[in-house]
Parts: structure tokens; C-alpha cells; sequence
């Protein structure tokens, strides 16, 4: 990621100094996907920054629609553990050529990480009509806000993150008794670890590779991708 010169500041008021801009554009271009933890807890205070961090996020019509859970009961761990480990075997069966190389990958640190968080859109939601009314799924865009919040900051502190999401929603709202409405999107393993990645790890496993800049930019007019994956049909939206 390219860093800003020290004095493309100097006709803007509002930038930030050159130090403190470049920390910005490090922080994001060294957050990575982790899977491997230490089990060393996450001190209280820098955990509570970490959620004051993410709850700062941009949110459509101000609806605030994250919710955050901490899983500290070890039983409830295992049993995650066990559910994503299955969901795993699962999508390796649904990627048919590719199931080995799923099967072989490391895509969750749950029961390594010194904390363990799910996050959830709210019951509710349904009453939040601004900048929603055609696009209902703002709600779900507004929560991975704050996990991406949540994820620099962490990467900031020095902790890893990693965004679990081979899991079923009703599996997991039923498991940790949420209301009706409410609607898990993720579950956090974070915690202090021995070494960040140097490379995104799914690129590094030859899983796929960044796509260049360019080919994904356009103006005015959507221009016909180079890669066929865009003839694929989109994916069925999820329930609002």
C-alpha cells in the first residue's frame, strides 16, 4: 500500500500530519485474517477500546445494529468448536475439486484465542427504514463496519483477529439465545499471537490472489470483467 508524502498535507487543513496518516495506511495494510493464537488473555481495558473502537463505526441511519457477545464458558467453546468443524467438512464437500486443499486449510483459532466473540445484527431491525427502504441488507453493511473497526484497532494493540463465518446462523442464534430477529454474522477469535502473517494466509496456501486495483475500478459505465467468475449468478439475498 502506497504511503502519503509528507507534504500532500500542506493544502488540506483537515489531513491529518504525515506520521499519523501513514500509521493509518500501515495498520490497514498489515491486518490479516489469523488463525493461530496464544492463549494468553486479553487485557480488560484494551478490550473494552477494541469494542468502543468498533461501536464508532458508520452505521445507515444511525441504527447502531451490532451486538456484541463474549464467550467465556470453555463448554460453549467446544461445542462452536465442533459446529464450525463439521460446517468446514461441509464446504469442502460443496467445492468439489478444491475439498482437499478446505479440508487442509486452518480457518478457525476457537478454542486458542484469548477471547472469543460473536456478533449480531439486533432484533428489531425491521423499524429502521432510513437508507434501508430499498437496500435492507445496509444493516448487515453497518455491522461489518464495526467489525472492520474492531480489526484495525485490534491489529493496532498488536492483537490478531480472525472473521469466522463457516457456521449456521440458526444453529448459533438457537445456541446462545438470542431473540427472534436476531441474526449472527460472525465469530471473532481474538487474541495476542506470536507473529502477524507477512501475506494474507488463503494467499499464501494458493488458495487465490490479490486482484490488481485496476482491473476492478470503473467510470460511469460497468466495463465486462476480465474473469468469468463475474458471469456467476448472484448470490440469493439474505433475510432482511
Amino acid at each position: 500500500m502506497t504511503a502519503p508524502t509528507p507534504n500532500q498535507s500542506e493544502e488540506n487543513p483537515n489531513a491529518f500530519a504525515s506520521a499519523e496518516r501513514a500509521a493509518v495506511y500501515r495498520v490497514i495494510g498489515e491486518r490479516r485474517d489469523m488463525r493461530h493464537f496464544r492463549p494468553d488473555p486479553v487485557d480488560a481495558d484494551t478490550l473494552r477500546r477494541l469494542l468502543e473502537a468498533a461501536h464508532q463505526a458508520p452505521s445507515v441511519g444511525y441504527m447502531q445494529p451490532w451486538r456484541f457477545l463474549r464467550v467465556t464458558d470453555l463448554r460453549l467453546r467446544d461445542a462452536l468448536h465442533g459446529h464450525v468443524a463439521a460446517e468446514q467438512s461441509r464446504t469442502a464437500e460443496a467445492c468439489g475439486e478444491r475439498a482437499a486443499e478446505v479440508h487442509r486449510l486452518k480457518l478457525e483459532g476457537i478454542r486458542d484465542a484469548g477471547e472469543l466473540l460473536v456478533v449480531a445484527l439486533t432484533d428489531g431491525r425491521e423499524r429502521y427504514v432510513l437508507g434501508r427502504r430499498t437496500m435492507p441488507e445496509m444493516d448487515l453493511c453497518s455491522a461489518a463496519c464495526a467489525i472492520q473497526n474492531l480489526w484495525l484497532a485490534a491489529r493496532a494493540e498488536g492483537l490478531g483477529m480472525g472473521w469466522v463465518s463457516l457456521f449456521d446462523p440458526d444453529w448459533l442464534a438457537r445456541e446462545l439465545g438470542m431473540p427472534e430477529g436476531a441474526w449472527p454474522i460472525a465469530i471473532l477469535c481474538l487474541g495476542h499471537v506470536d507473529a502477524f502473517y507477512e501475506r494474507p494466509m488463503l494467499e499464501t496456501e494458493g488458495w487465490d490472489q490479490r486482484r490488481p486495483l485496476d482491473e476492478l475500478v470503473f467510470e460511469n459505465r460497468w466495463e465486462q470483467q476480465r474473469d468469468s467468475s463475474a458471469d456467476a449468478p448472484r448470490a440469493a439475498r439474505r433475510r432482511a
